[in-house]
């Protein structure tokens, strides 16, 4: 059995639906009532994902677990090393835990630490583990999806900043990989897009998938600030400013990993507004 946590989000559901049609055994763990629609061979499970005695029932049973911190792992909750030994002592024999790219690339980033927290903890389990470095994220447009369907405007800051985003499905399938297969153990794996691609650029792709014009509006840090702290921790949203407005070279870099480990290239951005362009209209 696998146990994927985040089963709800970007990455967790198609992940969960890849290891089902794989004909996997798969506990779908998540903070939120499972989503309605049956799935054959999942079995949904709602804990609470901060501590290891709400998240251990969860587990019973599972040979491989797949770690993605939202919510309350990502700023708070028990040591990464409880949590960690509570899989072990559950029967995980093989994590693949989600960090990001920022913990190679800034390694002293406070909004990144606990993640860093995490990538210590699951290489001393003594498991088999694979750990996933994405870069920036596609679906972080969906944050634009209420301006674009109102006023048909997309409010963003950095518009002539470009990175590499990626598409969670990308990430989802490289998880599925390593989560089935013995050749990914030990591995780190930086995922990305295929090319470096500006919010400027995203609003122009939006806006020819859409058929009709959408207004890029650049909004200044401060701005940018204000809206992301309504949803994420201020250290979070400051150190993803810091990202997206003044990018590393190596956070701009184009990384193979995707196409190594799936045999294909990685999704464009153009393909994730594709499969999602019915959240813009």
């Amino acid at each position: 059995m696998i146990a994927v946590t985040g089963a709800t989000g970007n990455i967790g559901r198609t992940l969960v639906e890849l290891l089902a049609g794989a004909g996997e055994e798969v506990v779908a763990v998540s903070r939120r009532p499972r989503p309605a629609g049956p799935t054959d061979g999942v079995r949904w499970a709602q804990a609470d994902m901060g501590t290891a005695a709400g998240l251990r029932p969860a587990l019973e049973g599972a040979r491989a677990l797949f770690l993605l911190l939202g919510g309350e792992l990502n700023s708070r909750g028990e040591h990464p090393a409880t949590l960690l030994d509570m899989a072990t002592r559950a029967g995980v024999e093989r994590i693949v835990l989600v960090s990001s790219q920022v913990s190679a690339t800034r390694p002293d980033a406070p909004s990144h630490a606990r993640l860093r927290e995490f990538e210590s903890a699951v290489r001393a389990s003594g498991r088999d583990v694979t750990i996933l470095r994405p870069g920036a994220f596609a679906s972080n447009a969906f944050a634009w999806a209420e301006t674009v369907r109102a006023e048909r405007t997309v409010f963003a800051p950095f518009g002539d900043v470009a990175l590499p985003v990626v598409d969670p499905a990308d990430i989802a399938a490289v998880a599925a990989a390593a989560l089935r297969e013995d050749a990914h153990a030990g591995r780190v794996y930086e995922l990305t897009g295929p090319e470096p691609i500006t919010p400027r650029r995203q609003a122009e792709v939006i806006s020819h998938a859409l058929g009709e014009e959408v207004t890029f509006v650049e909004l200044s840090r401060e701005d940018a600030l204000a809206a992301m702290t309504q949803f994420m921790p201020e250290q979070v949203a400051t150190g993803t400013l810091d990202v997206l407005g003044v990018p590393l070279p190596a956070e701009q870099k184009v990384s193979p990993d995707v196409e190594t480990v799936l045999h294909r290239p990685a999704g464009s951005f153009g393909t994730w507004v594709a499969r999602n362009l019915p959240a813009f209209r």
